[in-house]
Order: C-alpha cells, then sequence, then structure tokens
C-alpha cells in the first residue's frame, strides 16, 4: 500500500501543468476543429498535447499583442503560448519544421485551442503564404493602434533597450524627420503603413478569417473588445468585467483570475517622450492617406487623428 501510495504521488509530481479546460460552443456554426496529432506530437496520460496553433495573433508590434493574448487566455477553452516563437519569419526558426514548431506551443486538452502571438508576423511578406500552407483555415488576430501612437511606442521600446544596455540613441525628432520632412527611411513609420501589409494577408486569407482589435479601445475599456475576441472565435461567453481592473499607480487595467491578480510587465505602457507639436502634426499628416486606404481596405474605420 505504501508502494503505491509513492507512486501516485511521484505520478503526480511528474505530471505537466496544463491550462484549466472549458468546452468550445457552437455560437454561429461550428467550433474551430482540433488539430489532427502528427508525428512528433509528445502526448502525457493526462490528455494533453502540443498541437499546432490554429489562432494566431499576427500584429502589430506596439498594438497590444502582450495585452491581448494575456487576456484572451483568461478563457479555459484557449491555450496561449508565452513566449513569441518567430517561427514563420525567421529563416532559422522554419527550416526546423512544423514538427520543431509544435513543440515550442504549451500542453493543451484537445477540446481546448491554442494561440501564438508573434507581432511580427504582419510586416514580414512571407508570413502570410507559410501560415496559409500550413492551416488555410487559420483564425487571425490582428490589433492595430493609431499609426502615430504606435510609432511613438515603437521609438520608446528601442529607446529604453539602447538605455539598459548602455548604448548611444538617436533623439526622436532625428529619426522622424530629415531634411525637414518625414523620415521615410525609418522602419517603425513602415510598420505603421497598414495598408500595404494588409494587402499580402488578404491575398491568402478572406477578410473574414482576420479579426481586427482596437488596441486603443483595448487599453481605454478591455472588455468589449475581448466580447468580440470570443465571438470571431466562437467561443462560449466567459471573460467579464470581474476580470478586469483598474491600476491607479500602473495607469491601466490589470487582470483578476480566481482571485489572482496580475498586471503586464513594467515596460508596457511607458511614457512616450515629448514631441514638438509641429512633428506630431507632419506625423498625422503623413498617415491620412494610408490610413484612408486602410479603412477601403477593410471596410470598417478607426478613431485615428
Amino acid at each position: 500500500m505504501a508502494a503505491l501510495l509513492l507512486g501516485l504521488l511521484l505520478f503526480a509530481m511528474q505530471s505537466p501543468t496544463v491550462p484549466s479546460s472549458g468546452p468550445l460552443t457552437d455560437t454561429e456554426g461550428p467550433p474551430v476543429s482540433p488539430s489532427p496529432v502528427g508525428n512528433g506530437t509528445v502526448c502525457h496520460p493526462n490528455g494533453t498535447v502540443q498541437q499546432l496553433p490554429r489562432v494566431l495573433i499576427i500584429g502589430v508590434r506596439k498594438g497590444g499583442t502582450r495585452a491581448l493574448i494575456e487576456m484572451l487566455s483568461l478563457h479555459q477553452s484557449v491555450a496561449a503560448a508565452q513566449n513569441e516563437v518567430h517561427f514563420f519569419d525567421w529563416e532559422s526558426h522554419f527550416q526546423k519544421g512544423l514538427p520543431w514548431y509544435r513543440s515550442q506551443m504549451p500542453f493543451a486538452y484537445p477540446n481546448q485551442i491554442t494561440v501564438e502571438k508573434t507581432p511580427a508576423y504582419f510586416t514580414s511578406a512571407k508570413v502570410p503564404k507559410r501560415i496559409h500552407q500550413m492551416n488555410p483555415d487559420a483564425k487571425l488576430l490582428l490589433i492595430l493602434r493609431d499609426p502615430t501612437e504606435r510609432v511613438l511606442s515603437d521609438y520608446t521600446q528601442v529607446f529604453y533597450n539602447r538605455l539598459q544596455k548602455h548604448k548611444r540613441y538617436q533623439p526622436i525628432e532625428s529619426v522622424l524627420m530629415k531634411d525637414g520632412v518625414v523620415n521615410l527611411g525609418y522602419k517603425a513609420l513602415n510598420r505603421s503603413l497598414y495598408y500595404v501589409h494588409m494587402q499580402n494577408w488578404l491575398r491568402y486569407f478572406p477578410l473574414e478569417s482576420i479579426h481586427l482589435v482596437d488596441g486603443d479601445q483595448l487599453i481605454r475599456d478591455p472588455l468589449p473588445e475581448m466580447k468580440k475576441v470570443e465571438h470571431f472565435l466562437r467561443l462560449e461567453p466567459q471573460i467579464n468585467a470581474s476580470n478586469f481592473y483598474f491600476n491607479k499607480t500602473k495607469g491601466f487595467y490589470c487582470l483578476r483570475e480566481h482571485g489572482r491578480e496580475r498586471c503586464l510587465h513594467d515596460s508596457k505602457g511607458r511614457a512616450h517622450p515629448r514631441v514638438a507639436p509641429a512633428i506630431l502634426q507632419k506625423l498625422y499628416q503623413f498617415f491620412h492617406q494610408p490610413n484612408r486606404k486602410f479603412f477601403e481596405l477593410v471596410g470598417r474605420t478607426f478613431n485615428w487623428k
């Protein structure tokens, strides 16, 4: 008897930590079906497996992808990968093949959907075709912010990264402007030309497979945006107001789950550098036409300056 109890204890200690399970329901047609378990899949006695993601958060960088996947992971039917895998945009990873990609996914129950997020996917020209080849029925989440705000957040992240590594950095005015006009050579500006990249995605996926999340609204009032995500993914409504609380110290919403509270990393929500109003106005003017093209492309408008 003692040996049996010891064996059960050892088994419990070796079992992997897995997300809680919850049923996928049919709110508007059949739910996203589980991916078949292929060769190389690691199975565990508790019934969990590593499966290829059926939902991908494809971007944008500094648009709120981390907040989105953390909020989505509140749902019991979601198993979220915690790291950015960069499988489809980094050749060194892509060459390892789908079995390696699957091995980077969290352990999930068969009735859960696995979600991966890598914001660099949106602006990489080769990624849409590669994801389509993996799964033409994949569901894609694209979270967007005001293009000018996204550029400033992009700069802020690079600024702090260089500051922490004791490296030199360029003042924001010198990267935004060149000879008195908007610096088209600044990569962060290109990332905010949403219509250019969206055109490439629509070559492989119908607009119905891509859900646009308003990143500015997610910051101000997360619940309505998350209810739309639940509906798009045909998930049973579970995320509710009790899952969010406003942290006055940090200045943004944090999460509450099963009595536990957690906020995003301190690197999130950093204050942007001050930019001269005249330069800001030039950025707003620069993005006006690209924004209009994007609105026409997706049949929707956003409250951007």
